[in-house]
């Protein structure tokens, strides 16, 4: 079963869709195919990895100029997990689109495919979401057109390039404060039989040369992450003394340009090796003549070492040197915060329970799947009326063996001022009977908060219910983006289920808050039916009740007398 948390984290294939007689076809779709020939190959007889960066940069900066209709740099790369090799022979399919456009960047979705002509059999090998500049031109800095998303698909991944837009700008800064906390509280471990980090040590420099430059005369995003993929690969070998598996490279920023001429240093060492895998940290510097080192990059790529089964291999343990203690360090925590990652954006609904655990580590990815859930509730288009009574209509949606349901209602309020009342859930209970108990237990930061939520009991001698609940604010990105209210269960060590309560848990709620005019919004609330949820739901959709009606007229009433009181001050 697919989870709305994996599609959360999907670039879906953008393929051809028909509408009437007419093929639609995205404006800024740019297909590439390559057949892998033995000189795109390692030894082993399968596709470089820094070859195939190549190509899905060139794919990705194509589709950004056609959209910018001027020339584009890579700025980013949101993290790239890939799941399978490519042998010589197989065809390589690349499709890249732009996702959304923003004042002079734009988000470049890229799916890769991987075709076996002699079976048929098609396979994908990763998808990433690239970030592009479009470059300034003699009349000064460009402002991009808008995307205008087409399809629900398309509208799905505008919607959550916003959100990956605002995860990218503070994740050097999370990860930086992360790094600092959690590397404190680590030791170093000695091995018997350790491989000093400094055996794994590379340096290589590469000269700038006209083939390795774009049309715009610099140095290929996509031929830098080549060159650093080559140099971590040599590192990751010294240490097993086989072939490693580029598995996947966390997200990484270009800090600066290189051009035809630089003299590219390019570093690599073994931060650590775990069980399985280890981290690589590389980076890369240019310089001209005399002139100081450029940082141009840094990465950290994740090898495996794989046996005949395509199983991985135990891997030797590093024993770091004196000054690489840091970076031993820094990797047990960065290994963690994948782990954290993949638990919360990955993981399929059936694998891992409703509530994820809580902490600093993981507030910025519990806060992107939170939102990120919510907008891919808003943007589904085959939502079923179920009722209508005074202006509040209710709908439903029932999908891979789940339940959904919506409320969307009129309030003649204005947007920022409904979106500030209903933001605090402490007021809730003031229009909504089934919250009986709402206390604040933690106020993360401006945008999160955390609250216990008691609702009373469904039957007359049934336990009520209680819910830890993580909430999560967006104001909107764009004009004509919504407010939002996310709502999901997270559990916490201090507040355990308690015995006058059934614990129970929200997989994804909350409110999209779309401003029509200055004085009428409107509001819809999602909920994503869990079990604990259904049975105060479960009337009301089959009709033998009207009580979600009767809460949201009351919302509307709280709403409206609160916004004629006193004057909105803007938040």
């Amino acid at each position: 079963m697919t989870s709305e948390v994996d599609n959360a984290n999907i670039m879906l294939d953008p393929l051809d869709i028909q509408e009437g007689e007419e093929t639609y076809r995205n404006p800024t779709e740019v297909k590439m195919s390559q057949i892998v020939l033995p000189c795109h190959a390692n030894h082993c007889g399968e596709l470089s990895v820094g070859q195939l960066l190549k190509w899905m940069d060139s794919t990705a900066c194509l589709s950004a100029e056609r959209h910018a209709s001027c020339s584009c740099i890579t700025a980013s790369v949101d993290d790239i997990h890939f799941e399978h090799t490519i042998g010589v022979g197989n065809v390589v399919n690349i499709i890249a689109k732009v996702n959304r456009a923003f004042t002079s960047s734009m988000e470049v979705g890229i799916m890769v495919t991987c075709e076996d002509l002699y079976t048929d059999r098609q396979w994908k090998v990763c998808h990433a979401f690239a970030t592009f500049v479009a470059k300034r031109t003699e009349a000064g800095k460009v402002q991009l057109k808008q995307v205008f998303p087409h399809t629900q698909m398309e509208q799905m991944e505008y919607s959550l390039a916003a959100e990956r837009r605002r995860m990218r700008l503070i994740h050097a800064e999370i990860i930086t404060d992360l790094l600092s906390s959690s590397t404190a509280q680590l030791e170093c471990q000695e091995y018997q039989d350790a491989v000093p980090a400094e055996r794994t040590r590379v340096e290589s420099v590469e000269l700038v040369l006209p083939p390795h430059a774009n049309h715009q005369v610099s140095t290929f995003g996509g031929q830098i992450m080549a060159w650093m993929e080559n140099v971590a690969t040599i590192a990751a070998s010294r240490l097993c003394n086989a072939h490693p598996t580029l598995r996947s490279i966390d997200m990484f920023h270009f800090r600066g340009p290189s051009h035809i001429g630089d003299r590219l240093v390019l570093k690599a060492i073994v931060n650590n090796a775990f069980k399985h895998s280890m981290e690589v940290g590389v980076c890369a510097e240019a310089y001209q003549g005399g002139e100081p080192l450029r940082h141009i990059n840094s990465a950290f790529m994740t090898f495996e070492v794989l046996d005949s089964d395509r199983k991985p291999c135990t891997l030797p343990r590093i024993r770091p040197e004196p000054d690489g203690k840091r970076r031993y360090k820094e990797a047990i925590a960065r290994k963690k915060i994948r782990l954290d990652r993949k638990y919360i954006i990955s993981s399929k609904h059936t694998e891992v329970p409703l509530s994820v655990p809580w902490d600093s580590s993981n507030q910025m990815y519990l806060s992107y799947n939170n939102v990120s859930a919510l907008k891919l509730m808003d943007t589904r288009n085959n939502w079923i009326l179920t009722s209508e009574k005074n202006k509040v209509r209710l709908y439903t949606l029932e999908e891979n063996q789940m339940l959904s349901f919506k409320v969307e209602m009129h309030v003649s309020v204005g947007a920022g001022q409904t979106f500030h009342l209903l933001s605090d859930l402490r007021r809730r209970k003031e229009w909504d009977q089934h919250y009986e108990e709402c206390e604040v237990i933690n106020q993360a930061d401006e945008d999160d908060t955390l609250y216990r939520v008691a609702t009373p009991s469904v039957s007359k001698r049934g336990k009520g219910q209680d819910f830890i609940l993580l909430a999560s604010r967006r104001k909107p990105c764009d004009a004509g983006d919504p407010y939002l209210i996310a709502l999901r269960s997270v559990t916490l060590p201090t507040h355990p289920p308690t015995e006058d309560y059934t614990r129970g848990e929200v997989l994804c709620a909350g409110f999209a808050i779309w401003e029509e005019s200055s004085t009428v919004t409107k509001v819809t609330y999602y909920n994503k039916a869990t079990p604990g949820v259904l049975p105060y739901i479960s009337t009301d959709i089959a009709g033998l009740s009207s009580s979600f009606y009767s809460a949201f007229s009351a919302c509307s009433h709280f709403l409206e007398s609160i916004y004629n009181e006193k004057p909105f001050v803007q938040y």
